[in-house]
């Protein structure tokens, strides 16, 4: 299998602290530079018709994009440790907790990101106004995230899940607006990146 990855970017980093968590080290990577727009070429357009990245070539030629796609398929090849739920009711909860991760904490963001940094301009139509709005709306999400990081150690339960690396993708694509959580403000926050930070998915 070759997986087409980009450094930094959020769903390509959800990938590979996927890989790392599940300790695969089998799969070719071949590194994108999407500031140089590599992902917009016409040979990756072979591979990726919506320019998509990550993108996982299977054996057979078959590709699968959309991250979570991605993971889903190596968990199936891959089944331990378990990310993705055990039973009916776990898979739920931890479905439910990684979708509010995707939706409310890393698309804001990456409204604030690639609608108001001036680097994005390479790659982004920027529409001002959704800058203001996303950063609002993270914010937001990042307090109530804290709160409820207050009793648990984990974002969906009491074990790490896919639910953690989307919240800790989104955290460290957060970096490129100069953000980090603030041990004053969100403590919990704080202490869980920390942990996070510790773990295969904090490795590079």
């Amino acid at each position: 299998m070759k997986l087409y990855t980009a450094a930094f970017a959020p769903n390509p980093e959800r990938v590979r602290m996927f890989l790392n968590e599940k300790g695969i080290s089998d799969i070719e990577m071949v590194e994108m530079n999407i500031m140089e727009r590599e992902h917009k070429a016409k040979d990756y357009r072979a591979v990726s018709p919506f320019a998509q990245i990550p993108a996982l070539e299977l054996g057979d030629g078959r590709v699968l994009t959309e991250s979570r796609a991605i993971c889903r398929y190596l968990e199936g090849l891959y089944p331990e440790p378990n990310l993705f739920g055990k039973t009916g009711e776990e898979t739920a909860f931890i479905e439910m907790w990684d979708r509010r991760m995707e939706f409310m904490f890393l698309l804001p963001l990456a409204w604030w990101i690639r609608h108001g940094h001036p680097a994005f301009t390479v790659i982004e139509q920027q529409i001002a106004e959704l800058a203001p709005r996303g950063e609002k709306t993270f914010r937001y999400f990042a307090k109530w995230l804290d709160g409820e990081l207050a009793d648990r150690d984990f974002v969906a339960g009491d074990r790490f899940t896919i639910a953690d690396i989307t919240a800790f993708a989104s955290v460290g694509f957060a970096r490129v607006a100069k953000w980090k959580p603030d041990a004053d403000a969100l403590p919990h926050l704080t202490a869980w990146r920390a942990r996070m930070l510790e773990r295969p998915c904090g490795q590079k």
